[in-house]
């Protein structure tokens, strides 16, 4: 295989290739330490590059599923002895003495960190720009964004920097860019993936899931991350067999639900639309019984108690709200100015409006959306008119993301899957199922995989 193709193949056949002895872990991670270095400039989708580490961890010994793997881990998330910024200045040169829970597991099945990708401070963005690590660039036009907040992750993959991605997801932080990226890209179900050592993030809102090329790849590195750990507040269910096992199981016929209105007043994009209606072809054409579906969204008043929660997180960071950017600064302010009653008042909402949402999954398997309104946006798209307001960068969010953050709220599983693109851009698909159904998800996904064939496609 040349090492151009091997850049861009699967982490599992990687995983393969190490096992069968044809190529070695020390081989791999300098094969993509070249690249980055060679491509990363343009791209920004690393901010700390780990050469020596993964050298050392390439040379072994090595065990588990992914033995020898190279990967990517989000900088919003703790790495022993590895430089952690969550793109905050006032952590610039953060370096925890531990590893998340995930990050365990990933080193624990075998993968080989090559270093943090970027994102926006905090992660509070769906976007990937920020004072202290600078812009990411999408690697299928330099000018767009990645998406975010794990936008540095779903860059390094396209542009076959790493394999595969760990990726944090609190409003849609990895179907954003999965979406922009060309890429698949899986919110797991609440509890499915362990917050350790953190309580749950976000009040439950946030969870850590994979970004990759393929579904069988997501699938796999969803069983690396999956388990519960001691003092979770949210546990799934026990698995009937591991999600890997999943794509390769043929769904049976679903029913499955199509809305392209979003959940607030917002555009949505022809793309966008297109994208979705010709997967509803492709799925009446795969023997699925496709109805359009009128979700009862009440967005904005969602969208208001969404954001009135959203904004503690900047206040709870331990950062000192001048120390911050100013969109972040606004939301810890406002934050401090909500009364007690008033963030428990949009906690129980959101809880209600979960048991509300949720019995349209009763009538339908599935419910596909567009990932997003718009095509990936240019850089600097998020920030414009946000000089003498910096809220403006908060609400300029929603025209960008307004399908994402219900499946937060509710803790379904969404998956974004690259079916649809306008010219060379990526135009991405959401899937959302029931609590605790991924399954579903993925073998639904290596379906359409298999008739709508993406993964060859690269920038």
């Amino acid at each position: 295989m040349a090492a151009l193709d091997v850049c861009f193949a699967e982490a599992c056949e990687l995983a393969r290739l190490i096992r069968q002895r044809e190529f070695s872990s020390v081989e791999l991670v300098e094969l993509y330490l070249d690249r980055i270095e060679r491509l990363d400039p343009a791209l920004n989708a690393y901010v700390t590059v780990d050469a020596d580490g993964a050298g050392a961890a390439a040379a072994g010994p090595l065990d588990g599923p992914f033995a020898g793997v190279p990967i990517a881990i989000k900088d919003l998330t703790e790495t022993a002895g590895l430089r952690t910024t969550y793109s905050a200045k006032a952590l610039a040169d953060n370096v925890p003495l531990f590893d998340s829970a995930v990050v365990r597991r990933i080193r624990e099945a075998g993968f080989v960190i090559l270093g943090k990708t970027n994102t926006p401070e905090l992660g509070t963005l769906g976007v990937t720009e920020s004072e202290l690590n600078g812009v990411c660039r999408n690697p299928w036009d330099l000018a767009r964004t990645p998406g975010g907040s794990s936008g540095g992750a779903a860059a390094a993959v396209a542009a076959g920097l790493a394999p595969i991605a760990h990726g944090s997801d609190g409003g849609g932080s990895i179907r954003i860019p999965a979406s922009c990226c060309g890429l698949v890209g899986l919110k797991p179900s609440r509890g499915r993936v362990s917050s350790a050592p953190w309580p749950a993030g976000m009040f439950g809102l946030a969870t850590h899931g994979p970004i990759g090329r393929t579904v069988r790849d997501v699938a796999a590195l969803l069983d690396v991350m999956s388990g519960y750990e001691l003092g979770d507040e949210y546990v799934a269910p026990a698995l009937e067999r591991p999600f890997a096992d999943e794509t390769l199981q043929s769904p049976e016929r679903l029913r499955i639900g199509v809305a392209v209105d979003p959940p607030v007043d917002v555009p949505v994009a022809e793309e966008c639309v297109a994208a979705v209606r010709s997967t509803a072809d492709v799925l009446s054409d795969l023997g699925h019984d496709v109805v359009e579906a009128a979700p009862p969204w009440n967005g904005e008043e969602l969208s208001r108690h969404f954001v009135r929660v959203w904004r503690h997180g900047p206040a709870t960071s331990g950062i000192d709200a001048e120390q911050l950017e100013p969109h972040n600064r606004a939301l810890a302010d406002d934050a401090a100015k909500t009364p007690g009653p008033e963030l428990a008042a949009s906690l129980q909402y959101l809880r209600a409006e979960a048991r509300r949402f949720l019995p349209v999954w009763q009538e339908i398997d599935v419910l596909v959306t567009p990932t997003l309104a718009l095509p990936p946006v240019p850089t600097g798209w998020a920030f414009e008119g946000s000089e003498d307001d910096p809220r403006a960068v908060v609400r300029r969010q929603r025209l960008f993301v307004p399908f994402t953050q219900i499946f937060n709220v509710t803790g379904q599983p969404a998956l974004s899957l690259p079916l649809h693109w306008s010219g060379d851009v990526p135009i991405g698909v959401q899937f959302a199922g029931r609590p605790f159904e991924e399954a579903t998800l993925l073998r639904l996904g290596a379906q359409l995989e298999a008739a709508r064939p993406w993964a060859d496609r690269r920038p």
